[in-house]
């Protein structure tokens, strides 16, 4: 579609947010919210009613390219911060997932149709993730392990490695 695209009417469900700023359309790109370069996008329906949802940028192969480029230009800061510091970072993210539980929670009922009790389990399910991650990244960074070959100590050193790029439904 172009960027000229009549967008319909949004879904009087997404005036139940507590948080509006949850409902978004652009595409996070190097610190920035953006749209695609030629207004490329998609809508998002209710699958209950068909209702929009939104009307989400879609990158292409460039674009996307230049997302990734952006991650690995910012690694080497997140490299560079002390565990604790990492850490805390997780554990914000984690505060903040728990704190918009409910308008998360409602969003994913609204895209995916699924009952709103599902939803809210599903959100304290992967906030779990991050507050572990965010636990482990205190923790010492090298361990041994079990050897196989005599004469020979093995350790494993936990740390970050770089950018890994990942597509979810």
């Amino acid at each position: 579609m172009s960027a000229h695209f009549a967008r319909p009417s949004r879904h009087e469900a997404l005036d139940r947010l507590a948080d509006r700023r949850l409902h978004r359309e652009l595409a996070y790109v190097g610190g920035h919210w953006t749209a695609s370069e030629a207004g490329r996008g998609f809508e998002v329906t209710d699958p209950g009613s068909g209702a929009s949802l939104a009307w989400v940028a879609s990158l292409d192969a460039a674009e996307t390219s230049k997302t990734v480029d952006a991650a690995a230009a910012a690694f080497p800061k997140w490299r560079a911060l002390l565990p604790q510091e990492r850490s805390g970072i997780l554990r914000k993210w984690f505060d903040l997932i728990v704190a918009a539980k409910d308008d998360l929670a409602l969003l994913m009922t609204l895209e995916q149709g699924k009952p709103l009790k599902e939803s809210l389990g599903e959100i304290d399910y992967a906030a779990s993730f991050v507050e572990w991650y965010a636990e482990e990244a205190k923790r010492l960074n090298a361990e041994s392990v079990t050897r196989h070959l005599p004469d020979v100590e093995m350790i494993v050193r936990r740390e970050p490695l770089g950018v890994v790029g990942i597509a979810t439904p």
